[in-house]
């Protein structure tokens, strides 16, 4: 009897011991990832009778609770200008949990962030309501406006801007987009019911910013890359001539890679990196890939951005220029922006950036402060350098290669006069629609002015006809070069 009384008494220890090590553990080391599991529901509806801090934009909110008389819960989170910024502050759903900003500021918009610890204390021995911080973005709202607007209605389409020396983003718009107040509301099965109508918007996912989130073949406008690769290799420079025939065929294949059709690129069989940028050509990558070899070649694509981790504080999908495995048909491919040579709008907004900061690449940042509720900043990032790409001497010679398109080569539509404009066009190839028409992704990225470059800016349009895409591209940089420079 007394063994079976121990064999007990063991038996409920240890399962003493356990119970008290697992709510030890909850509480002490998994409380965190549990509070922030977007399935946790209780801890949303105890923030939904929480002041949640405003994102503001130019000082004013453009998401922010205001009290309601619905009866569930006191606070209600509005949008303002919704589908402008839609992309950018995500949503903040009692159905659907978080997104975006309103995800990655959730500590600071809810209060709980540390930096907020002298609050909350201050509250609890006041009796006071706890309240969050609110967030400026470095957003400038005339010209995210006027990107938004930009965009034609039925294009998927990304613009951005920024700001060079310190990598503040002052614009990050995309179409197709949504108003969040419509998956704000109070009640889940009407946010449910909204949530599937959006879902159902061709091109649009209220899960992904399309700036950050959808890298898609950059095309020629990663020959700024390409060329940095070959004035680095020390077997190319500005005087080099190289074979510029209209068709080669790709490395130990049949298959023909052809110059841009558009241009005039057959005017010169044999031609120097000035012609060859300005028009677009793509045989001279042939030779260039060849030359500069796969591992040198990836390795500048990395100091590009190519593959690292970045935060801004939205998290942005890497890059990829996959080389492991890769063929030297693949990697002339890859030159020439192809194939797997995958891009975020943000990637080769970077890559103007670093052009036109002495081949230094700023962080891309979205957050300008974090104020706290008696009005103090209790944070102020500062511009953090994110790499080197390239050295000054060749980002000088790119920038001179860059004026060729807008001068007399792809990139003339966007030209805009007393604005000293450097670009590079892209076009990559898309499966064709179904009646046969040519189906492109275009592209331009650039900044200005050359000798004091103010701001980087790029357009991105998706799945759409060539002339559609080139000729739209233009126009929507033209628009953001006026704004900008007020012309």
């Amino acid at each position: 009897m007394n063994h079976a009384i121990k064999r007990v008494w063991v038996a409920l220890t240890v399962l003493f011991v356990i119970c008290l090590g697992g709510l030890s553990y909850i509480q002490f080391f998994d409380a965190e990832s549990l509070s922030e599991n977007a399935l946790n529901k209780r801890e949303l509806y105890r923030e939904f009778d929480l002041p949640r801090g405003a994102i503001l934009v130019d000082g004013k909110p453009i998401a922010e609770s205001v009290p309601t008389d619905d009866g569930q819960f006191e606070f209600q989170r509005v949008y303002n200008d919704a589908e402008t910024y839609a992309h950018l502050t995500g949503y903040y759903s009692l159905a659907n949990g978080t997104t975006q900003l309103e995800s990655q500021l959730n500590d600071w918009l809810t209060g709980t962030s540390s930096d907020l610890l002298f609050d909350r204390l201050s509250a609890m021995f006041t009796g006071t309501r706890s309240e969050g911080a609110s967030v400026e973005l470095t957003i400038d709202s005339q010209l995210q406006k006027t990107a938004f607007e930009a965009i034609p209605k039925g294009l998927k389409a990304t613009i951005i801007v920024t700001n060079p020396k310190t990598g503040d983003i002052l614009a990050m718009a995309s179409k197709p987009s949504y108003d969040t107040n419509l998956l704000a509301v109070h009640s889940t099965a009407k946010a449910a019911e909204n949530l599937k109508e959006i879902s159902n918007i061709d091109g649009l996912s209220p899960y992904r910013n399309p700036a950050i989130s959808n890298p898609v073949t950059p095309g020629s406008s990663f020959k700024i890359i390409s060329t940095v690769a070959a004035l680095e290799s020390g077997k190319f420079d500005m005087d080099t001539p190289i074979d510029n025939p209209v068709s080669k065929n790709y490395p130990h294949t049949n298959t023909p890679m052809n110059n841009f059709s558009e241009g005039i690129c057959a005017r010169d069989t044999r031609a120097k990196l000035e012609f060859i940028f300005a028009q677009s050509c793509n045989t001279p990558f042939v030779e260039i890939s060849q030359t500069v070899g796969k591992d040198a070649f990836t390795e500048v694509a990395e100091r590009f951005g190519y593959g690292q981790q970045l935060s801004i504080p939205q998290n942005v999908v890497p890059s990829e220029f996959p080389s492991a495995e890769a063929s030297e048909a693949d990697m002339a491919k890859m030159a020439i922006g192809e194939w797997e040579n995958k891009a975020t709008p943000l990637q080769m907004n970077m890559v103007a950036m670093a052009i036109a900061n002495d081949g230094v690449i700023m962080k891309p940042n979205l957050i300008d402060k974090v104020i706290a509720p008696d009005l103090r900043v209790i944070e102020d990032p500062k511009p953090e350098k994110f790499s080197t790409a390239t050295t000054p001497e060749v980002a000088e010679q790119l920038t001179e290669l860059m004026e060729g398109p807008v001068l007399r080569g792809t990139a003339m539509n966007a030209r805009v006069p007393g604005v000293d404009f450097r670009a590079k066009t892209g076009t990559s190839q898309r499966p064709a629609a179904e009646d046969g028409t040519r189906m492109v992704n275009s592209w331009m990225t650039g900044f200005a002015p050359a000798d004091d470059p103010q701001v980087a800016i790029t357009v991105n349009i998706q799945d759409v006809d060539y002339d559609t895409g080139h000729n739209t591209a233009g126009a929507l940089m033209k628009t953001m070069l006026e704004a900008v420079f007020n012309k």
